[in-house]
């Protein structure tokens, strides 16, 4: 019994620990706000399909109407 009482006081202790850890990481530390900038390549934008695409894979549909492919109907 001894050794379970111990184990359960170094779990709980441990548990306070990292209790009191996150309580001061809340209370001391502030985040800086920051702008974030993501560059989108203009084909992205354009919809325009990639020429360097490996032979074998088929083109992506990038227009409003569906594809005549086997994966509707």
């Amino acid at each position: 019994m001894p050794t379970l009482f111990r184990l359960l006081i170094t779990v709980l202790f441990l548990g306070g620990l990292a209790y009191a850890g996150m309580f001061a990481l809340v209370a001391f530390v502030q985040p800086e706000p920051k702008t974030v900038n993501v560059r989108i390549p203009t084909r992205d934008l354009l919809g325009e399909p990639e020429t360097n695409r490996p032979p074998g894979l088929p083109t992506p549909n990038l227009t409003s109407t569906p594809s005549d492919g086997a994966g509707g109907q």
